[in-house]
């Protein structure tokens, strides 16, 4: 079994020094006149920029320190993950993934509230303190079998439950798919979605309004993913020695697809807390990972593979970012369909938004699933 690390998070002194004297000089612009679509808020910005300067960071590492940390090298990444046991030995396990461009920090609180679980929070290759892997190549293929490999070969885990936001999305699909005999059930907020040579043959009424409204938005908010498959390292050149243009390019996702109102920034900190925010800024600045961050975008387009149907027990929650799935998608692709369900709270970000929500329901998901096992061995 591949040797673990113990990992403990240290930013030293000078790089914090450094981080506050850059943002201090910040040199901050107005909004732009007339539309409100224009990009990160500069009221807010400014209001961000001064709590990271006068922030805690020794406190808020301190608690990141409180979760028991590791790294594991799996094939050629160093792999850092978060790893949550239970008292239990015969707990669940499950496993967290994050996405575009929140890191594994966002995702903890929603991990502290399943002390009845083994939890495992991963960081993805090239984000935080996951080494890339070494051609740059970010599959959804490549990163499913990274994680399968680390909850089975690394952590020893012969079944778990598997659960990923953004970009992992699909990676927990492929693993449920391709794994069905030590993955014992998915949790989904990011339902899967057909593939664009799919969606073509699609008749369906809501299916065909549900992805015009997908597309409609993508129209004024796609701007970044495009940016970053084309020109990921110009972007990267100017994130990477700005903390304030680093902050408003991940600020603004989080107040975008967070369950807030729109065109209200300020209201993102109802969901997200402004010291998770500025965790989120800290940790891309410190590891200098923006740039890798932006790899599933460039080099894993360039390698898709389409997502089998799942035939593992699968509890989809439709968060409010795309609160118009159709359920017959659903039941497309997860053939065992156990929940179907719509979050009366909580967005892109679903288990960091509304964490005691999405706690109770994978408690009582993984729950359902040892009643049906226990009823059948009787």
């Amino acid at each position: 079994m591949t040797e673990l690390q113990p990992f403990r998070v240290h930013v030293p002194d000078e790089a914090l020094d450094d981080l506050r004297g850059r943002l201090s000089r910040t040199r901050f612009l107005p909004d732009s006149p007339r539309r409100a679509t224009s990009g990160m808020n500069s009221a807010y910005l400014q209001e961000l920029v001064a709590s990271w300067i006068a922030w805690d960071w020794r406190s808020r590492e301190a608690w990141l320190n409180e979760h028991p940390q590791f790294i594991a090298q799996v094939g050629d990444t160093a792999l850092h993950f978060a790893h949550l046991r239970s008292e239990r030995a015969d707990a669940p396990a499950l496993l967290v993934m994050h996405g575009w461009p929140h890191t594994f920090a966002l995702q903890l609180d929603f991990a502290d509230l399943l002390p009845d679980f083994h939890v495992v929070v991963a960081s993805l290759p090239g984000f935080a303190f996951s080494s890339p892997y070494a051609d740059g190549v970010m599959s959804e293929a490549r990163i499913a079998a990274t994680m399968h490999a680390l909850m089975t070969e690394v952590l020893g885990y012969e079944r778990y439950l598997t659960y990923g936001e953004d970009l992992t999305a699909n990676v927990s699909d492929l693993i449920a798919a391709r794994h069905p005999d030590q993955v014992s059930g998915i949790v989904a907020t990011h339902a899967h979605f057909p593939t664009g040579h799919q969606r073509d043959a699609i008749t369906d009424a809501a299916e065909l309004e549900f992805f015009a409204e997908i597309e409609g938005r993508h129209h004024l908010g796609g701007a970044f993913g495009h940016l970053q498959s084309t020109r990921p390292d110009t972007l990267a050149a100017a994130l990477n020695d700005s903390p304030a243009g680093l902050l408003a390019w991940v600020a603004e996702k989080l107040v975008e697809w967070s369950d807030t109102p729109a065109g209200d920034p300020f209201a993102l900190e109802r969901r997200i807390s402004r010291d998770r925010i500025l965790t989120e800024a800290m940790i891309y600045w410190v590891t200098q990972s923006i740039a890798s961050s932006f790899r599933p975008y460039y080099e894993g387009s360039d390698h898709a593979e389409p997502v089998p149907p799942t035939s593992v027990p699968a509890a989809v929650f439709i968060q409010r970012h795309e609160g118009g799935y159709p359920e017959s998608l659903a039941r497309a692709h997860y053939l065992d369909l156990r929940v179907f369900d719509r979050l009366a709270e909580g967005g892109h970000f679903a288990v960091a938004e509304v964490p005691d929500d999405m706690a109770a329901r994978v408690r009582a998901f993984a729950g359902s699933l040892g009643s049906v096992r226990e009823r059948l061995s009787a």
